[in-house]
Protein backbone atom coordinates (compact mmCIF):
# COMPACT_ATOMS: atom_id res chain seq x y z
CA UNK A 1 0.00 0.00 0.00
CA UNK A 2 1.46 3.46 -1.00
CA UNK A 3 1.54 6.29 1.31
CA UNK A 4 -1.00 8.17 -0.68
CA UNK A 5 -3.42 5.22 -0.48
CA UNK A 6 -5.65 5.72 2.27
CA UNK A 7 -6.78 2.51 4.67
CA UNK A 8 -9.65 1.21 4.29
CA UNK A 9 -11.79 0.01 7.27
CA UNK A 10 -14.99 -1.69 7.80
CA UNK A 11 -17.75 -0.55 9.85
CA UNK A 12 -16.68 -3.40 11.95
CA UNK A 13 -13.53 -2.51 12.40
CA UNK A 14 -14.25 1.28 13.20
CA UNK A 15 -16.94 0.08 15.71
CA UNK A 16 -14.56 -2.16 17.63
CA UNK A 17 -11.83 1.30 17.57
CA UNK A 18 -14.37 3.75 18.77
CA UNK A 19 -15.73 0.94 21.49
CA UNK A 20 -12.26 0.50 22.42
CA UNK A 21 -11.88 1.22 26.54
CA UNK A 22 -10.05 3.62 27.44
CA UNK A 23 -9.89 6.68 29.68
CA UNK A 24 -10.94 9.69 27.64
CA UNK A 25 -12.42 12.92 27.98
CA UNK A 26 -16.26 13.39 28.02
CA UNK A 27 -16.24 14.88 24.78
CA UNK A 28 -14.44 12.27 23.17
CA UNK A 29 -16.76 9.93 24.89
CA UNK A 30 -19.80 12.04 23.64
CA UNK A 31 -18.24 11.43 19.60
CA UNK A 32 -17.68 8.07 20.25
CA UNK A 33 -21.17 7.39 21.06
CA UNK A 34 -22.74 9.06 18.60
CA UNK A 35 -20.49 7.19 15.91
CA UNK A 36 -21.48 4.08 18.30
CA UNK A 37 -25.09 5.51 17.37
CA UNK A 38 -25.17 5.22 13.87
CA UNK A 39 -24.54 9.11 13.64
CA UNK A 40 -23.90 10.02 10.17
CA UNK A 41 -23.95 13.33 10.85
CA UNK A 42 -23.85 16.39 12.60
CA UNK A 43 -24.89 19.72 12.09
CA UNK A 44 -23.47 22.33 14.84
CA UNK A 45 -22.45 25.96 15.66
CA UNK A 46 -19.32 25.93 18.31
CA UNK A 47 -18.77 28.21 21.52
CA UNK A 48 -17.21 29.04 24.09
CA UNK A 49 -19.12 26.18 26.34
CA UNK A 50 -18.41 23.52 24.29
CA UNK A 51 -15.12 23.90 23.00
CA UNK A 52 -14.08 21.14 24.25
CA UNK A 53 -16.52 19.32 22.00
CA UNK A 54 -14.89 20.98 18.76
CA UNK A 55 -11.57 20.58 19.97
CA UNK A 56 -12.42 16.48 19.88
CA UNK A 57 -13.78 16.69 16.70
CA UNK A 58 -9.93 18.16 15.25
CA UNK A 59 -8.11 15.32 13.22
CA UNK A 60 -11.31 12.75 14.01
CA UNK A 61 -11.82 12.13 10.15
CA UNK A 62 -14.43 9.56 11.54
CA UNK A 63 -16.29 12.14 12.79
CA UNK A 64 -18.57 14.42 9.94
CA UNK A 65 -19.76 17.64 11.26
CA UNK A 66 -21.36 20.25 9.20
CA UNK A 67 -21.10 23.96 10.02
CA UNK A 68 -24.22 26.18 9.43
CA UNK A 69 -24.39 29.93 10.19
CA UNK A 70 -27.43 30.08 12.78
CA UNK A 71 -28.47 27.68 15.31
CA UNK A 72 -31.88 27.79 13.86
CA UNK A 73 -30.12 26.59 10.87
CA UNK A 74 -28.60 23.79 12.47
CA UNK A 75 -31.88 22.28 13.79
CA UNK A 76 -33.73 22.98 10.96
CA UNK A 77 -31.48 20.74 9.06
CA UNK A 78 -31.31 17.85 11.47
CA UNK A 79 -34.56 17.84 11.43
CA UNK A 80 -34.78 17.46 7.46
CA UNK A 81 -32.11 14.91 8.19
CA UNK A 82 -34.51 12.89 10.42
CA UNK A 83 -37.66 13.16 8.40
CA UNK A 84 -35.83 12.31 5.06
CA UNK A 85 -34.11 9.09 6.46
CA UNK A 86 -36.30 7.83 9.26
CA UNK A 87 -33.13 8.01 11.09
CA UNK A 88 -32.45 10.33 14.49
CA UNK A 89 -31.40 14.20 13.39
CA UNK A 90 -28.37 15.38 15.87
CA UNK A 91 -27.36 19.02 16.43
CA UNK A 92 -25.12 20.61 18.20
CA UNK A 93 -25.37 24.11 19.95
CA UNK A 94 -22.97 26.28 22.47
CA UNK A 95 -24.55 27.46 25.91
CA UNK A 96 -26.79 30.53 26.35
CA UNK A 97 -27.67 32.00 23.30
CA UNK A 98 -26.71 29.37 21.25
CA UNK A 99 -28.95 27.15 23.24
CA UNK A 100 -32.02 29.26 23.06
CA UNK A 101 -31.29 29.52 19.36
CA UNK A 102 -32.64 26.54 19.28
CA UNK A 103 -36.16 26.57 21.03
CA UNK A 104 -37.94 27.46 17.68
CA UNK A 105 -36.19 23.71 16.08
CA UNK A 106 -37.06 21.97 18.73
CA UNK A 107 -40.48 23.47 18.67
CA UNK A 108 -40.98 22.58 15.58
CA UNK A 109 -39.99 18.81 16.15
CA UNK A 110 -41.81 18.55 18.90
CA UNK A 111 -45.13 19.28 17.53
CA UNK A 112 -44.66 17.03 14.15
CA UNK A 113 -43.06 13.87 16.21
CA UNK A 114 -39.48 14.20 14.67
CA UNK A 115 -36.65 12.59 16.34
CA UNK A 116 -34.01 14.64 17.22
CA UNK A 117 -31.03 14.36 19.99
CA UNK A 118 -30.33 18.13 20.62
CA UNK A 119 -27.07 18.98 22.44
CA UNK A 120 -25.49 21.80 23.95
CA UNK A 121 -23.05 22.79 25.96
CA UNK A 122 -23.69 24.86 29.63
CA UNK A 123 -21.20 26.57 32.07
CA UNK A 124 -19.44 24.18 34.54
CA UNK A 125 -21.37 22.71 37.45
CA UNK A 126 -19.63 24.93 39.85
CA UNK A 127 -21.36 27.86 37.90
CA UNK A 128 -24.93 26.67 37.43
CA UNK A 129 -27.38 28.55 39.04
CA UNK A 130 -24.69 31.89 39.13
CA UNK A 131 -25.99 33.54 36.32
CA UNK A 132 -22.50 33.55 34.70
CA UNK A 133 -21.69 34.49 31.51
CA UNK A 134 -24.15 32.65 28.66
CA UNK A 135 -25.72 30.61 31.12
CA UNK A 136 -29.58 29.49 30.11
CA UNK A 137 -31.53 27.01 32.23
CA UNK A 138 -32.01 25.19 28.48
CA UNK A 139 -33.39 21.71 30.30
CA UNK A 140 -35.97 24.51 32.40
CA UNK A 141 -36.82 26.35 29.09
CA UNK A 142 -37.73 23.00 27.06
CA UNK A 143 -39.30 21.18 29.27
CA UNK A 144 -42.71 21.31 28.08
CA UNK A 145 -41.69 21.25 24.05
CA UNK A 146 -38.87 17.98 24.56
CA UNK A 147 -39.93 13.81 25.46
CA UNK A 148 -37.06 14.11 27.66
CA UNK A 149 -33.81 16.40 28.43
CA UNK A 150 -30.88 15.75 30.86
CA UNK A 151 -28.27 17.64 32.58
CA UNK A 152 -25.56 15.74 32.84
CA UNK A 153 -22.95 16.43 35.87
CA UNK A 154 -21.47 13.06 35.95
CA UNK A 155 -18.93 12.08 32.78
CA UNK A 156 -19.66 8.77 33.63
CA UNK A 157 -23.41 9.28 32.79
CA UNK A 158 -22.65 10.21 29.17
CA UNK A 159 -22.54 6.56 27.61
CA UNK A 160 -25.90 5.73 29.80
CA UNK A 161 -27.52 8.96 28.67
CA UNK A 162 -26.46 9.08 24.91
CA UNK A 163 -27.54 5.62 24.47
CA UNK A 164 -31.50 6.11 26.56
CA UNK A 165 -31.72 9.53 24.33
CA UNK A 166 -31.24 7.88 21.22
CA UNK A 167 -33.95 5.52 22.62
CA UNK A 168 -36.29 7.94 24.03
CA UNK A 169 -36.41 9.71 20.83
CA UNK A 170 -36.86 7.30 18.20
CA UNK A 171 -39.47 5.15 20.03
CA UNK A 172 -43.32 5.78 21.22
CA UNK A 173 -44.32 8.69 19.95
CA UNK A 174 -41.08 10.38 18.35
CA UNK A 175 -39.71 13.43 19.30
CA UNK A 176 -36.82 15.70 20.45
CA UNK A 177 -34.48 14.94 23.57
CA UNK A 178 -32.51 17.74 24.82
CA UNK A 179 -28.59 16.64 26.42
CA UNK A 180 -27.09 19.59 28.34
CA UNK A 181 -23.15 18.88 29.17
CA UNK A 182 -21.31 21.23 31.44
CA UNK A 183 -18.10 22.33 30.15
CA UNK A 184 -15.94 20.71 32.91
CA UNK A 185 -17.86 17.87 32.39
CA UNK A 186 -17.12 18.03 28.43
CA UNK A 187 -13.34 18.31 29.38
CA UNK A 188 -12.99 15.42 32.58
CA UNK A 189 -10.71 12.45 31.76
CA UNK A 190 -12.75 9.05 32.53
CA UNK A 191 -12.86 5.52 31.33
CA UNK A 192 -14.85 5.18 28.44
CA UNK A 193 -17.29 2.23 28.58
CA UNK A 194 -19.65 1.87 26.03
CA UNK A 195 -23.06 1.27 26.92
CA UNK A 196 -24.98 -1.01 24.20
CA UNK A 197 -27.09 -2.97 26.53
CA UNK A 198 -31.27 -2.63 25.89
CA UNK A 199 -32.86 0.69 27.18
CA UNK A 200 -35.21 -0.32 30.05
CA UNK A 201 -36.61 3.22 31.96
CA UNK A 202 -38.67 2.98 34.75
CA UNK A 203 -41.94 4.38 33.67
CA UNK A 204 -41.62 4.76 29.91
CA UNK A 205 -43.05 1.62 27.66
CA UNK A 206 -44.90 2.79 24.56
CA UNK A 207 -47.29 0.12 23.80
CA UNK A 208 -46.62 -1.06 20.40
CA UNK A 209 -49.29 -4.03 20.14
CA UNK A 210 -53.09 -2.97 20.26
CA UNK A 211 -56.01 -4.17 22.11
CA UNK A 212 -57.00 -7.19 20.14
CA UNK A 213 -60.77 -6.79 21.27
CA UNK A 214 -60.71 -3.35 19.58
CA UNK A 215 -59.55 -4.47 16.33
CA UNK A 216 -61.99 -6.54 16.56
CA UNK A 217 -64.85 -3.88 16.67
CA UNK A 218 -63.55 -1.97 13.78
CA UNK A 219 -63.86 -4.86 11.61
CA UNK A 220 -67.38 -4.90 12.74
CA UNK A 221 -67.79 -1.24 12.32
CA UNK A 222 -66.41 -1.74 8.54
CA UNK A 223 -68.43 -4.01 7.46
CA UNK A 224 -71.57 -2.52 8.65
CA UNK A 225 -70.39 0.67 6.95
CA UNK A 226 -72.09 2.43 4.01
CA UNK A 227 -69.68 5.62 4.10
CA UNK A 228 -66.30 4.60 5.70
CA UNK A 229 -63.59 7.00 4.83
CA UNK A 230 -60.02 6.57 6.23
CA UNK A 231 -58.06 9.50 7.80
CA UNK A 232 -54.02 9.23 7.59
CA UNK A 233 -51.75 11.30 9.13
CA UNK A 234 -47.94 11.77 9.59
CA UNK A 235 -47.81 8.20 12.19
CA UNK A 236 -48.46 6.22 9.17
CA UNK A 237 -45.22 7.26 8.04
CA UNK A 238 -42.66 7.80 11.15
CA UNK A 239 -43.66 4.38 12.04
CA UNK A 240 -43.25 3.09 8.33
CA UNK A 241 -46.42 1.69 7.58
CA UNK A 242 -47.16 2.96 4.15
CA UNK A 243 -47.10 -0.29 2.77
CA UNK A 244 -48.98 -1.89 5.24
CA UNK A 245 -51.58 1.10 4.74
CA UNK A 246 -51.66 0.86 0.61
CA UNK A 247 -52.80 -3.10 1.88
CA UNK A 248 -55.25 -2.27 4.29
CA UNK A 249 -56.90 0.60 1.41
CA UNK A 250 -57.26 -2.23 -1.05
CA UNK A 251 -58.12 -5.00 0.57
CA UNK A 252 -61.07 -2.98 2.64
CA UNK A 253 -61.60 -0.30 -1.11
CA UNK A 254 -62.75 2.62 1.71
CA UNK A 255 -61.45 5.78 0.65
CA UNK A 256 -58.46 7.63 2.01
CA UNK A 257 -57.75 11.11 2.59
CA UNK A 258 -54.27 11.96 4.23
CA UNK A 259 -53.01 15.13 6.04
CA UNK A 260 -50.76 17.74 5.10
CA UNK A 261 -47.90 15.69 7.31
CA UNK A 262 -49.44 12.69 6.01
CA UNK A 263 -48.88 13.57 2.30
CA UNK A 264 -46.78 10.64 0.70
CA UNK A 265 -48.09 7.63 2.88
CA UNK A 266 -50.39 6.67 0.47
CA UNK A 267 -49.91 7.12 -3.80
CA UNK A 268 -51.74 10.04 -4.91
CA UNK A 269 -52.28 8.94 -8.28
CA UNK A 270 -54.53 5.59 -6.70
CA UNK A 271 -58.27 6.37 -7.59
CA UNK A 272 -59.49 6.02 -3.97
CA UNK A 273 -56.89 9.12 -2.72
CA UNK A 274 -59.37 12.40 -2.10
CA UNK A 275 -56.12 14.52 -1.45
CA UNK A 276 -55.38 16.36 1.76
CA UNK A 277 -58.29 17.55 3.97
CA UNK A 278 -58.55 20.40 6.13
CA UNK A 279 -58.71 24.18 5.81
CA UNK A 280 -56.99 24.36 2.47
CA UNK A 281 -57.72 20.57 1.85
CA UNK A 282 -59.93 19.32 -1.06
CA UNK A 283 -63.86 19.63 -1.70
CA UNK A 284 -64.23 15.82 -1.95
CA UNK A 285 -61.99 15.34 1.19
CA UNK A 286 -64.39 17.82 3.56
CA UNK A 287 -67.05 16.40 2.21
CA UNK A 288 -66.33 13.06 2.52
CA UNK A 289 -65.62 13.31 6.46
CA UNK A 290 -68.84 15.60 6.94
CA UNK A 291 -70.87 13.07 5.21
CA UNK A 292 -69.30 9.78 6.36
CA UNK A 293 -70.62 7.73 8.71
CA UNK A 294 -67.38 5.83 9.57
CA UNK A 295 -64.32 7.83 10.13
CA UNK A 296 -61.04 6.00 10.64
CA UNK A 297 -57.94 7.89 11.89
CA UNK A 298 -54.65 6.72 11.13
CA UNK A 299 -51.40 8.18 12.89
CA UNK A 300 -53.20 11.78 13.03
CA UNK A 301 -54.17 14.17 15.64
CA UNK A 302 -56.85 15.64 14.73
CA UNK A 303 -55.27 18.91 14.28
CA UNK A 304 -57.66 22.40 14.68
CA UNK A 305 -56.46 22.98 10.80
CA UNK A 306 -57.69 19.60 9.80
CA UNK A 307 -61.18 19.80 11.84
CA UNK A 308 -62.52 23.05 11.74
CA UNK A 309 -64.81 23.72 14.48
CA UNK A 310 -65.05 21.41 16.19
CA UNK A 311 -69.09 20.95 17.12
CA UNK A 312 -69.92 20.19 13.50
CA UNK A 313 -66.72 18.10 12.25
CA UNK A 314 -67.70 15.08 11.26
CA UNK A 315 -71.58 15.03 12.96
CA UNK A 316 -72.82 11.49 11.36
CA UNK A 317 -69.89 9.46 11.73
CA UNK A 318 -68.43 6.38 14.43
CA UNK A 319 -64.75 7.46 15.09
CA UNK A 320 -62.04 5.16 14.96
CA UNK A 321 -58.91 6.68 16.45
CA UNK A 322 -55.31 4.43 15.34
CA UNK A 323 -52.18 6.35 17.27
CA UNK A 324 -49.55 5.03 19.49
CA UNK A 325 -50.39 8.33 21.63
CA UNK A 326 -52.80 7.55 24.04
CA UNK A 327 -53.07 11.29 24.98
CA UNK A 328 -54.14 12.05 21.41
CA UNK A 329 -56.74 9.77 21.69
CA UNK A 330 -59.81 11.54 22.70
CA UNK A 331 -58.13 14.66 22.95
CA UNK A 332 -60.03 16.77 20.58
CA UNK A 333 -62.64 14.16 19.09
CA UNK A 334 -64.80 11.98 21.21
CA UNK A 335 -63.51 8.80 19.97
CA UNK A 336 -66.22 5.43 19.54
CA UNK A 337 -63.23 2.52 18.78
CA UNK A 338 -59.56 3.95 20.83
CA UNK A 339 -57.15 1.60 19.17
CA UNK A 340 -53.88 2.40 21.07
CA UNK A 341 -50.23 1.00 19.64
CA UNK A 342 -47.91 0.99 16.49
CA UNK A 343 -49.60 2.45 13.19
CA UNK A 344 -47.80 -0.34 11.59
CA UNK A 345 -48.18 -2.86 13.90
CA UNK A 346 -51.95 -2.35 14.06
CA UNK A 347 -52.23 -2.55 10.51
CA UNK A 348 -50.06 -5.39 9.90
CA UNK A 349 -52.65 -7.44 12.79
CA UNK A 350 -55.96 -5.93 11.15
CA UNK A 351 -54.98 -6.91 7.16
CA UNK A 352 -55.78 -10.16 7.64
CA UNK A 353 -58.86 -9.86 9.07
CA UNK A 354 -60.75 -7.24 7.13
CA UNK A 355 -62.69 -7.39 3.54
CA UNK A 356 -64.05 -5.30 1.16
CA UNK A 357 -66.92 -2.93 2.36
CA UNK A 358 -69.24 -4.05 0.49
CA UNK A 359 -72.26 -1.51 1.82
CA UNK A 360 -70.00 0.88 0.32
CA UNK A 361 -70.69 1.13 -3.58
CA UNK A 362 -72.45 3.84 -4.10
CA UNK A 363 -70.07 5.72 -1.84
CA UNK A 364 -67.06 5.34 -3.91
CA UNK A 365 -69.35 6.46 -6.79
CA UNK A 366 -70.21 9.65 -4.90
CA UNK A 367 -65.90 9.94 -4.37
CA UNK A 368 -65.15 9.27 -7.80
CA UNK A 369 -67.52 11.99 -9.03
CA UNK A 370 -67.03 14.46 -6.76
CA UNK A 371 -63.35 14.18 -7.74
CA UNK A 372 -64.08 14.72 -11.12
CA UNK A 373 -66.80 17.89 -10.35
CA UNK A 374 -64.63 19.58 -8.17
CA UNK A 375 -60.52 19.39 -8.44
CA UNK A 376 -58.08 22.01 -7.38
CA UNK A 377 -58.65 25.06 -10.32
CA UNK A 378 -57.43 28.46 -10.55
CA UNK A 379 -57.83 31.38 -13.25
CA UNK A 380 -54.30 30.22 -15.35
CA UNK A 381 -52.37 32.98 -17.33
CA UNK A 382 -50.58 34.20 -20.36
CA UNK A 383 -49.09 36.67 -19.26
CA UNK A 384 -48.42 36.63 -15.17
CA UNK A 385 -47.05 33.56 -13.85
CA UNK A 386 -49.52 32.15 -11.77
CA UNK A 387 -47.71 30.33 -8.62
CA UNK A 388 -49.88 27.18 -8.90
CA UNK A 389 -48.71 26.45 -12.45
CA UNK A 390 -45.17 26.77 -11.31
CA UNK A 391 -45.94 24.05 -8.55
CA UNK A 392 -47.16 21.99 -11.31
CA UNK A 393 -44.59 22.43 -14.08
CA UNK A 394 -41.91 21.30 -10.93
CA UNK A 395 -44.01 18.08 -10.66
CA UNK A 396 -44.43 17.63 -14.27
CA UNK A 397 -40.65 17.87 -14.69
CA UNK A 398 -39.71 15.75 -12.09
CA UNK A 399 -42.49 13.05 -12.54
CA UNK A 400 -43.29 13.52 -8.51
CA UNK A 401 -40.32 11.74 -7.78
CA UNK A 402 -38.29 14.75 -5.78
CA UNK A 403 -37.89 15.46 -2.10
CA UNK A 404 -39.85 18.39 -1.64
CA UNK A 405 -39.43 20.88 1.57
CA UNK A 406 -41.01 24.02 1.96
CA UNK A 407 -40.68 26.86 4.32
CA UNK A 408 -44.49 28.04 5.58
CA UNK A 409 -47.30 30.11 3.74
CA UNK A 410 -49.37 30.72 0.38
CA UNK A 411 -46.77 28.84 -1.57
CA UNK A 412 -46.37 25.31 1.31
CA UNK A 413 -50.09 25.16 0.88
CA UNK A 414 -50.06 25.14 -3.28
CA UNK A 415 -47.28 22.83 -3.09
CA UNK A 416 -48.99 20.63 -0.93
CA UNK A 417 -52.12 20.83 -3.29
CA UNK A 418 -50.30 20.68 -6.73
CA UNK A 419 -46.61 18.22 -6.33
CA UNK A 420 -48.21 14.98 -6.39
CA UNK A 421 -46.68 12.72 -3.89
CA UNK A 422 -45.88 8.88 -4.56
CA UNK A 423 -43.64 7.57 -1.98
CA UNK A 424 -43.18 8.72 1.86
CA UNK A 425 -40.74 10.74 3.62
CA UNK A 426 -40.55 12.91 0.00
CA UNK A 427 -42.58 15.70 1.65
CA UNK A 428 -40.85 17.73 4.46
CA UNK A 429 -42.52 20.48 5.75
CA UNK A 430 -43.48 22.23 9.38
CA UNK A 431 -47.08 21.24 10.01
CA UNK A 432 -47.67 21.92 13.94
CA UNK A 433 -45.93 24.91 14.30
CA UNK A 434 -45.90 26.67 10.71
CA UNK A 435 -42.09 27.55 11.21
CA UNK A 436 -40.70 30.17 8.68
CA UNK A 437 -37.24 29.50 7.86
CA UNK A 438 -37.80 25.70 8.08
CA UNK A 439 -37.55 25.11 4.26
CA UNK A 440 -34.02 25.82 3.10
CA UNK A 441 -32.08 24.10 5.93
CA UNK A 442 -34.34 21.19 6.06
CA UNK A 443 -33.52 21.03 2.00
CA UNK A 444 -29.42 20.53 3.44
CA UNK A 445 -30.53 17.89 5.46
CA UNK A 446 -32.95 16.08 3.67
CA UNK A 447 -30.09 15.91 0.71
CA UNK A 448 -27.56 15.06 2.96
CA UNK A 449 -29.59 12.25 4.02
CA UNK A 450 -30.18 11.50 0.56
CA UNK A 451 -27.28 12.59 -1.63
CA UNK A 452 -28.51 11.00 -4.75
CA UNK A 453 -32.44 11.98 -4.94
CA UNK A 454 -32.93 15.60 -6.15
CA UNK A 455 -34.07 17.91 -3.67
CA UNK A 456 -36.23 20.86 -4.39
CA UNK A 457 -36.51 23.38 -1.36
CA UNK A 458 -39.86 25.81 -1.75
CA UNK A 459 -39.97 28.93 -0.24
CA UNK A 460 -41.63 32.00 -0.12
CA UNK A 461 -39.81 35.62 -0.40
CA UNK A 462 -40.52 36.33 3.01
CA UNK A 463 -38.91 32.85 4.79
CA UNK A 464 -36.37 32.90 2.20
CA UNK A 465 -34.60 36.36 4.23
CA UNK A 466 -35.00 34.35 7.69
CA UNK A 467 -32.63 31.82 6.97
CA UNK A 468 -30.97 32.80 3.63
CA UNK A 469 -27.52 32.62 5.42
CA UNK A 470 -27.77 28.79 4.68
CA UNK A 471 -26.67 29.61 1.39
CA UNK A 472 -23.30 29.23 2.73
CA UNK A 473 -23.55 25.98 3.10
CA UNK A 474 -24.56 24.85 -0.31
CA UNK A 475 -22.11 26.68 -1.57
CA UNK A 476 -19.15 25.56 0.14
CA UNK A 477 -19.85 22.22 0.52
CA UNK A 478 -21.85 21.57 -2.91
CA UNK A 479 -24.96 20.93 -1.74
CA UNK A 480 -27.08 19.97 -5.05
CA UNK A 481 -30.30 21.63 -3.41
CA UNK A 482 -32.95 23.14 -5.83
CA UNK A 483 -33.99 26.40 -4.25
CA UNK A 484 -37.10 27.95 -5.60
CA UNK A 485 -38.71 31.22 -4.25
CA UNK A 486 -41.94 32.11 -4.95
CA UNK A 487 -41.68 35.56 -4.70
CA UNK A 488 -45.25 37.65 -4.63
CA UNK A 489 -43.28 39.99 -2.59
CA UNK A 490 -46.35 40.12 0.09
CA UNK A 491 -46.69 38.07 3.26
CA UNK A 492 -48.94 35.94 1.19
CA UNK A 493 -51.00 34.25 3.75
CA UNK A 494 -51.23 36.86 5.77
CA UNK A 495 -52.32 39.09 2.80
CA UNK A 496 -54.90 36.48 1.99
CA UNK A 497 -56.29 36.78 5.30
CA UNK A 498 -56.45 40.34 5.61
CA UNK A 499 -58.14 40.60 2.67
CA UNK A 500 -61.09 37.45 3.67
CA UNK A 501 -61.37 37.99 7.08
CA UNK A 502 -59.94 41.55 7.80
CA UNK A 503 -61.76 43.40 5.29
CA UNK A 504 -58.85 44.47 3.20
CA UNK A 505 -56.96 46.08 5.82
CA UNK A 506 -53.44 45.16 4.64
CA UNK A 507 -50.80 46.21 7.46
CA UNK A 508 -47.36 45.46 6.92
CA UNK A 509 -47.23 42.79 4.81
CA UNK A 510 -45.40 44.55 2.10
CA UNK A 511 -42.05 43.13 1.51
CA UNK A 512 -41.22 44.99 -1.78
CA UNK A 513 -37.65 46.01 0.00
CA UNK A 514 -36.47 42.22 -0.61
CA UNK A 515 -33.14 41.96 -1.80
CA UNK A 516 -32.60 40.46 -5.18
CA UNK A 517 -32.34 36.75 -4.77
CA UNK A 518 -30.46 36.15 -8.02
CA UNK A 519 -27.18 38.55 -6.46
CA UNK A 520 -27.90 37.39 -2.88
CA UNK A 521 -27.52 33.22 -4.44
CA UNK A 522 -24.68 35.23 -6.48
CA UNK A 523 -22.86 36.54 -3.16
CA UNK A 524 -23.16 33.06 -1.86
CA UNK A 525 -21.11 31.36 -5.04
CA UNK A 526 -24.79 29.98 -5.71
CA UNK A 527 -25.97 30.13 -9.18
CA UNK A 528 -29.19 32.24 -9.15
CA UNK A 529 -32.14 32.45 -12.10
CA UNK A 530 -34.88 34.19 -12.69
CA UNK A 531 -38.52 33.97 -14.35
CA UNK A 532 -41.48 36.05 -15.00
CA UNK A 533 -43.18 34.21 -17.54
CA UNK A 534 -44.12 31.15 -18.32
CA UNK A 535 -41.23 30.71 -21.05
CA UNK A 536 -38.49 32.03 -19.13
CA UNK A 537 -39.60 29.70 -16.21
CA UNK A 538 -39.51 26.68 -18.06
CA UNK A 539 -35.89 28.14 -19.09
CA UNK A 540 -34.77 28.50 -15.98
CA UNK A 541 -36.20 25.42 -14.29
CA UNK A 542 -34.47 23.22 -17.06
CA UNK A 543 -31.18 25.19 -16.12
CA UNK A 544 -31.53 24.73 -12.78
CA UNK A 545 -31.92 20.49 -13.42
CA UNK A 546 -29.09 20.82 -15.69
CA UNK A 547 -26.48 22.35 -13.01
CA UNK A 548 -24.66 19.93 -11.08
CA UNK A 549 -24.81 22.02 -8.12
CA UNK A 550 -27.19 24.05 -5.70
CA UNK A 551 -29.25 26.82 -8.04
CA UNK A 552 -31.58 29.70 -6.39
CA UNK A 553 -34.73 29.78 -9.18
CA UNK A 554 -37.12 32.94 -7.95
CA UNK A 555 -40.04 33.16 -9.89
CA UNK A 556 -41.96 36.61 -9.71
CA UNK A 557 -45.83 35.35 -9.52
CA UNK A 558 -48.62 37.56 -9.08
CA UNK A 559 -49.21 38.91 -6.17
CA UNK A 560 -53.01 39.20 -5.05
CA UNK A 561 -53.43 35.32 -5.56
CA UNK A 562 -55.25 33.20 -2.67
CA UNK A 563 -55.27 29.75 -1.82
CA UNK A 564 -58.69 27.85 -2.86
CA UNK A 565 -60.42 26.28 -0.80
CA UNK A 566 -60.43 28.09 2.56
CA UNK A 567 -62.11 27.35 5.49
CA UNK A 568 -62.01 30.54 7.89
CA UNK A 569 -61.82 29.63 11.34
CA UNK A 570 -64.96 29.42 13.36
CA UNK A 571 -66.42 27.50 10.34
CA UNK A 572 -67.04 23.37 9.49
CA UNK A 573 -64.57 22.13 7.14
CA UNK A 574 -67.81 21.74 4.41
CA UNK A 575 -68.44 25.68 4.37
CA UNK A 576 -65.34 26.16 2.31
CA UNK A 577 -64.81 29.44 0.02
CA UNK A 578 -63.68 27.88 -2.97
CA UNK A 579 -62.67 31.00 -4.80
CA UNK A 580 -63.58 31.81 -8.39
CA UNK A 581 -61.67 30.04 -11.18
Amino acid sequence: MSAQTPEVRSTEQLREKWMKPEVITGSEILLRSLLLEGVECVFGYPGGAVLYIYDAMYGFEDFKHVLTRHEQGAIHAADGYARASGKVGVCIATSGPGATNLVTGITTAYMDSVPLVVITGNVATTLIGTDAFQEADITGITMPITKHSYLVRDVKDLPRVIHEAFHIASTGRKGPVLIDIPKDVSATMTLFEPSSNAVNLRGYNPRMVPNKLQLDKLVQAIEESERPMILAGGGVIYSGGHEALYEFVKKTEIPITTTLLGLGAFPSGDDLWTGMPGMHGTYTSNMAIQKADLLINIGARFDDRVTGNLNGFAPHAKIVHIDIDPAEIGKNVPTDIPIVGDVKTVLEMLNPEVKRADRADEWRAWIKQSKAEVPFSYQDSETVLKPQWVIEMLNETTKGEAIVTTDVGQHQMWAAQYYKFNQPRSWITSGGLGTMGFGLPSAIGAQMAHPERLVISINGDGGMQMCSQELAICAINNIPVKIVIINNQVLGMVRQWQELIYDNRYSHINLEGSPDFVKLAEAYGVKGLRATNKEEARKAWAEALETPGPVVVEFVVSKGENVYPMVTQGSTIDQMLLGDA
